[in-house]
C-alpha cells in the first residue's frame, strides 16, 4: 500500500536531492559539459558579496516574520475560539490570504506601497508623516515584504492553533477555574503546554516556508533596491535561470537546505526542553 508514495518519494524527491548535490560539485551550465570542481563552488560562496547578503536577509526574514507571525496567528485563535460573532465568517476572512495566489496578493500590495497614490502613504498623511518609499527605500525594502509575508501566513497557523485549542482538555480548564485561578494562570499552566505539538508544527513549516520566500521577492521587488532584499531563492534564480550557472545555484541550493536542516532541528530541540519544563 506505501509502494505508490515511496515510489513518487524516490522519484521526485529523492533522486533530484541526489543529483542536485552532485551537481554542486560541477561547473555544470546549461547544455554545456560536466566538470568536477569539487568544492570550488561552495568556497567561492564564501566570498561571494550578493550571496552573503541574501543569506542575511533570509535570515533576518525567517527571524522577524515566524515569531510575529506565531504570536499574532495565536491571538487570533484565542479570539476565534472564544463565543464570539460570526466567529465562521471570521475564520473565513482570516484564512482567503492564505489561498489566495502569492502573485495576486502581491500585485494588491504593490499597489498599496505605491509612493504617489498607495494606501499606506494616505494613512501616513492623515497624521502628517511624509510618504515613504517602501519597496525603493533599501532600508524599508525587506520590512515591507516581512509584513506581506506576516499577513499572508496568518491563515494557516490560525487553523493550527484553532484546532490545537479546541482540543484542549475542558476538564482541565474547568479545575483550574475551580481552584482560582485567573485567566492568564490558566492560559500559561493549561492552554499553553497543551500548546506544544501546534507550535513545533507551526514553527517547522513556517521556517521552511520563510526560507523559500520567493514569489513576493520575485514580484515586489526584484531583490531590489540593489540587493536590499534579495533572499537565497531569488539569488539562487537568477544563478540557475538567467546566468545559467546551474553548478554554482545547485551549491546554494545545497546550503539553502542545510540551513533548513538547522532551524528545523533548533525547532525540535526547543520542544523536547520545553516539554520536559
Amino acid at each position: 500500500m506505501l509502494a505508490p508514495a515511496l515510489v513518487h518519494a524516490a522519484v521526485f524527491l529523492l533522486l533530484p536531492m541526489v543529483m542536485l548535490v552532485a551537481l554542486s560539485f560541477t561547473d555544470y551550465q546549461f547544455l554545456g559539459a560536466y566538470h568536477w570542481v569539487g568544492i570550488d563552488n561552495f568556497v567561492q560562496l564564501m566570498s561571494d558579496d550578493r550571496w552573503r547578503t541574501a543569506l542575511l536577509n533570509t535570515v533576518l526574514y525567517t527571524v522577524v516574520t515566524v515569531p510575529i507571525a506565531m504570536a499574532v496567528a495565536l491571538l487570533i485563535a484565542l479570539g476565534l475560539n472564544s463565543g464570539i460573532r460570526a466567529r465562521g465568517a471570521m475564520r473565513v476572512l482570516y484564512y482567503m490570504p492564505q489561498v489566495t495566489a502569492t502573485v495576486a496578493v502581491a500585485t494588491v500590495w504593490l499597489w498599496i506601497y505605491q509612493p504617489d497614490v498607495g494606501l499606506a502613504n494616505s494613512v501616513l498623511g492623515l497624521f502628517g508623516l511624509p510618504p515613504q518609499g517602501w519597496l525603493t527605500n533599501p532600508n524599508l525594502s525587506l520590512p515591507s515584504l516581512m509584513l506581506v509575508g506576516v499577513w499572508q501566513g496568518l491563515g494557516a497557523k490560525m487553523v493550527v492553533y484553532l484546532a490545537a485549542l479546541q482540543s484542549v482538555s475542558r476538564d482541565q480548564l474547568e479545575a483550574a477555574q475551580l481552584d482560582g485561578a485567573n485567566r492568564w494562570q490558566t492560559f500559561w499552566n493549561v492552554t499553553w503546554p497543551a500548546l506544544g505539538p501546534a507550535h513545533f508544527f507551526v514553527f517547522v513549516t513556517s521556517t521552511i516556508a520563510s526560507f523559500q520566500v520567493f514569489d513576493l521577492v520575485f514580484v515586489m521587488t526584484k531583490g531590489g533596491p540593489g540587493s536590499s532584499s534579495t533572499v537565497m531563492t531569488y539569488e539562487i534564480y537568477e544563478n540557475a535561470f538567467q546566468g545559467l550557472q546551474l553548478g554554482y545555484a545547485a551549491a546554494q541550493s545545497v546550503v539553502l537546505v542545510v540551513l533548513i536542516g538547522v532551524f528545523t532541528l533548533i525547532g525540535l530541540r526547543l520542544q523536547k526542553v520545553s516539554s520536559d519544563v
